[in-house]
This record gives structure tokens, sequence and C-alpha cells, in this order.
């Protein structure tokens, strides 16, 4: 039998913090589950990156601890902070002529309402109701087709916990701030880039709560210089949550895309996404079928290996523009996986993106 929280709490109430009490009295611990099969997880928070950085000791006596109860099957413990991620390196030491060191991750500021961003003509989401329907692909493409289209476009990662578009738009260089509070964005294939996957590690995990991520959401929507955009994207994370909230918070948005693929699965959380930003009163300008259809490179039968035509159903029942199907082929994983988007190239991708960026441009929507 599983052990309860109570017998859990009174365990890791032994376990000593270096500057003085416990891990319980010093109330550090937070989302502890228990699961019926002896399954623990739980996060040991520190006030500050500082101290978490001195406490992976703890986090391991920790977890040894509750694993030696009586009924508990394995434990899970992550250690994170309150504030900012730790720094790799220390800040630069005043008087030296360098600037301060930018620092990323904050808890959200207090706003009136929806702001305009500075220079900034519109903002776009690029939305999915769920996980794996190609959403950042589709961000990372439509950006370079509207560049090439000659529009000025930025490209903002809101995915914080899962970001990708470092890698798509391929590039690696951090961006950089000359009072340690406003950012310059780094610039990929002609598209104003910033992405929490450009200041932390590949390896490493950014385990944050909501008020973290929907704080660094706002620092980079307004400690950007931006500069004159026609248009940002903002590439967010899957489903409905505290990213998609901060937005009809803060910005003034100009409206949303939302992705999915064909099948039913998939057409079930798009319309949720649909639902959730009209009750945000964000418009929907559209929607994209994306892996729409594959055709074999060698003897050219097209397959529609997710189904046909659901997104474009979706759109007619809604009454939401259709802006086109992206089809399904090989190039367009190497592409992204190669930090060059296919859109950048030619071929029947390539010319779907055209057509859509085409269609957003002509529509004022970009």
């Amino acid at each position: 039998m599983a052990p309860t929280r109570e017998q859990i709490l009174e365990t890791l109430a032994g376990v000593a913090l270096p500057d003085g009490g416990d891990l319980v009295s010093r109330d550090l611990i937070r989302g502890l589950m228990v699961q019926a099969n002896g399954a623990v997880s739980f996060l040991i928070e520190a006030p500050s990156a500082e101290l978490a950085g001195k406490l992976d000791p703890q986090r391991a006596e920790a977890q040894a601890r509750v694993e030696a109860l009586d009924g508990v099957t394995k434990a899970t413990v992550i250690l994170t902070a309150h504030n900012a991620m730790p720094k790799k390196e220390p800040a630069p030491a005043a008087g030296k002529g360098e600037p301060p060191a930018l620092k990323i991750g904050q808890h959200p500021q207090p706003q009136a309402g929806p702001e305009r961003i500075p220079g900034v003509a519109r903002v776009v989401a690029i939305a999915s109701g769920k996980g794996g329907v190609g959403k950042s692909t589709v961000a990372s493409n439509l950006a370079v087709a509207l560049a090439k289209q000659g529009r000025k476009v930025g490209l903002l990662d809101a995915d914080v916990l899962g970001p990708s578009q470092q890698l798509m738009m391929g590039t690696k260089e951090k961006p950089k701030s000359d009072d340690g509070k406003i950012m310059d964005p780094v610039v990929a294939h002609g598209v104003k880039l910033v992405s929490i996957g450009l200041f932390v590690d590949p390896d490493q995990a950014v385990v944050w709560r909501g008020p973290l991520i929907t704080g660094t959401l706002q620092q980079f929507l307004f400690s950007v210089n931006w500069g004159e955009l026609d248009v940002l994207l903002i590439d967010l994370p899957p489903g409905t949550g505290d990213v998609q909230i901060t937005l009809a918070q803060k910005v003034l948005m100009t409206g949303a895309l939302v992705v999915s693929t064909p099948q039913d699965v998939a057409l079930i959380d798009a319309h949720k996404a649909i639902d959730m930003f009209q009750k945000v009163r964000i418009p929907v300008l559209g929607l994209i079928e994306n892996m729409a259809m594959y055709v074999c490179p060698n003897c050219g039968h097209e397959d529609h290996i997710f189904g046909e035509g659901g997104v474009k159903a979706e759109a007619a029942r809604t009454k939401i523009p259709f802006l086109g199907e992206i089809p399904l082929a090989r190039e367009v994983r190497t592409a992204g996986d190669g930090g060059v988007p296919i859109a950048l190239g030619e071929g029947a991708v390539a010319e779907a993106y055209r057509r859509i960026a085409r269609d957003l441009v002509a529509g004022g929507l970009a």
C-alpha cells in the first residue's frame, strides 16, 4: 500500500538544508503526487537559482528517503527555482565596461490590459489543439515565406518548455543586450527570432511553473527590440493553457492561425483551440491542413495517410477561411532538422507555403 502524503512529508522533514531548516519547514515541496501503484513525484522549488544550485545532494537524499518507504515503487524528484534559471556564467563585474548580463525568466508584470508591441503592425499566433501536427514547422516556414514576399517578419517561439525554432531556423546565436533589460533578436533567413532555446543548453530541461512561463513570454513580447515589423508570428505551445491566455491578456492580437492534420483525433483538439480563441476574443484568421497527403517520389502515387479533407470540412463548418494544404514529405523533416526551412527552396511544399503567404499579404493579415 502506498504511503500517505503526510508520511512522505514527515520523511522529507528529515532532509536538512545547507542554510538552515529542512525541506518541509522551509516550504520547498511542490506538486507532491502519490499514485496507486506506489509511484511518487514532487518538485523541490528553491527560493532562488543560487540556492537551487547547491541543493542537488538534498534532492538525491530526498529521493532515497522516499524510495525507502514501504509501498513506494519509484520516486521522481525535480529540482527547480522560484525565479530564474541558474546562470552558467557570472554577471560581468561592475566597472569593466561590459553590459550587465541578460536575465531570462521572470514573473509577470502588471498591465492595465492588452497593449500593442512598439513598431509591430500585426501579431499573429500559430496554434494547434494538440502536439505532433507540425505547428512549429508551419510557423518557421510561413515566417520565411512571408519574408520572401518582402515582409518584415519576426518569429517568437512561445513554447518555453519545448522550444524548437532555434533548430528549425538554424541558429545558435544568443540575443544580445546593451543594458541587461532589452534584448536584440537574432536574424535567421531574413526573420528576426527569439526563443528560450537560444539561452539554454539543448540537453537542459526548462522546469518552470506557470508564472515563470507567462512572465518569460511577456518579456519576449515587450523587452525585445523588434524594430519595425509587418508581422510578428508567435509559435504557441499546443493546447489551451497559460501561454494562450497570457497572449489574450497582454497583447493586442491581430488573430490566430490554427494548424491541424486531417484525421479526426487531431480535429477534435483543433476545434477546442478554435473555441478557446473565440472565448478570449482573438479572431481565428484561417485553418491550415498540414501533412495533407504524401506523394511517392518514385511512382507519383498520392496517398492521404491521415485522411482527406478534414480541415477543409472543419473550415466550412465553422465558417473560417481555409488557407491551404501542406503535403507530407521527407524533405520537410530533413530541412527542419538542418535549419534551412523548406519554404526557402523550390518544389510542391515550398509553393504551398508561398500560396499561403501571398494570400495572407493580399488579405492584409501579414
